[in-house]
């Protein structure tokens, strides 16, 4: 049992380590790079391995060849699979392919061919078989040149190589049916692996192009708040700064010379910047101070923007300022947290008022581990809600689903009709 426990233990941490924590990107691109590992072994066991051990004559040249063809075939297989990545990077503009890193499966081709082809002229094998062979030879390349070469290359490039193994093979077996078979199976696999390649590949550009964009776009949301936030600054302190240096002058030449009303000019001065401060002090409160309606519409047009189903149910209740604002806050970390993490699809936020407290849910999927548990950002959170008497809980209900609960004593305005 305990080694049962100890497994499974495993497994998860595997998961955990290796699907749960990537983003949905990475989860994309994770499950293409295995469908294609998958599919170049698939292809050797179906097309090689299987139809070899039945249609293999029972001589001891034939015997050696298709051995030495099995070999070819699994080594062309991990060659596949070792380059799969560096080629994948290479096409995504992440990393530079290393010289000649395709030589090794060129080689490994052109060797199955080989001794498909020797196959053939021992008649050692069936040959319809042997023309699978020459199929599943080229997909394991394929797969890697066909992200390498521009298109055009690679059509015409698979064509020439078709034309010359109808040559090779009519050189050995001059039945017209069995060398057209060797040209339908060439462009077959290199078609196949043209369109398995190419479409996964340019699938995953196109999302991690929308990746990038969806990141631009939560910093320049940031951005432009405190643009906002400057402006409103400047408009507020910019025109009293003017004044006071502009008194502050006429004080200076008055006092220079002996003139009563420079002291009242300081007064001034005193009483603009004064004025400043407090003004200063209003803005900044303004800023931090949030509401509630305001942040709910804000976060849902937010996470909208960026591709996320934000759906967002409040009661019709006019809440007190300050629970409004500690309220508020919640909102606006939550749909931080939300927006930091790349894999979720669906965000809720509820707002009811129940038994003499207001709660506020805010639900989202994706997450593999508690968003901030460890940070600043929800103990802030709890320090402004203990201001008004409330709570906060945070964490994952089940699953990838983190939810983040806040009570507060309501507080509701008279509102007269």
């Amino acid at each position: 049992m305990t080694d049962g426990g100890a497994v499974l233990g495993r497994i998860r941490g595997w998961q955990r380590r290796h699907w749960r924590e990537r983003s949905k990107a990475e989860r994309v691109e994770l499950q293409s790079v295995i469908t294609w590992y998958v599919t170049t072994w698939l292809f050797s066991v179906s097309w090689i391995a299987l139809p070899l051990v039945g249609a293999l004559a029972r001589r001891p040249g034939p015997l050696v060849v298709g051995a030495l063809l099995l070999l070819v075939a699994a080594l062309q297989c991990v060659e596949a699979n070792r380059r799969t990545r560096s080629v994948l990077d290479h096409y995504l503009s992440r990393a530079p392919l290393p010289p000649r890193a395709l030589r090794p499966a060129a080689v490994l081709l052109a060797l199955a061919l080989a001794l498909t082809l020797v196959l053939a002229s021992l008649d050692g094998a069936d040959p319809v078989a042997v023309r699978l062979f020459t199929g599943a030879a080229l997909l394991p390349f394929g797969l890697l040149y066909g992200l390498v070469a521009p298109v055009r290359v690679f059509l015409r490039r698979s064509a020439a190589l078709a034309v010359a193994l109808m040559a090779a093979f009519g050189s050995v077996d001059r039945e017209p049916a069995g060398i057209v078979m060797v040209g339908v199976l060439t462009v077959f696999g290199a078609l196949f692996s043209l369109l398995a390649c190419r479409c996964g590949a340019w699938t995953l550009s196109v999302l991690w192009e929308a990746e990038r964009a969806r990141e631009v776009e939560a910093r320049l949301a940031v951005a432009e708040e405190r643009l906002r936030f400057g402006r409103d600054l400047h408009d507020v302190v910019g025109r009293n700064l003017a004044v006071i240096a502009l008194k502050s002058e006429l004080a200076v030449q008055l006092a220079r010379r002996g003139r009563p009303e420079a002291v009242e000019q300081m007064i001034e001065v005193q009483r603009i910047a004064q004025e400043s401060q407090r003004e200063v002090r209003e803005v900044v409160r303004g800023y931090r101070k949030a509401d509630l309606g305001i942040e709910l519409a804000g976060a849902q047009g937010v996470l909208s923007a960026a591709g996320i189903e934000c759906e967002v149910r409040g009661a019709a209740a006019e809440l007190a300022p300050e629970v409004q604002s500690a309220l508020g806050w919640v909102v606006r970390e939550a749909t931080t947290n939300v927006l930091r993490h790349g894999d979720t699809t669906r965000c809720a936020v509820v707002l009811t008022v129940e038994e003499g407290r207001v709660v506020l849910t805010v639900e989202n999927d994706g997450a593999s581990a508690p968003a901030g548990a460890g940070g600043s950002g929800l103990a802030g959170l709890r320090e402004r809600l203990s201001a008004v008497g409330g709570t906060l809980e945070a964490g994952l209900v089940g699953g990838d689903l983190f939810r983040v609960v806040a009570e507060v004593p309501v507080s509701v305005r008279e509102v007269t009709a």
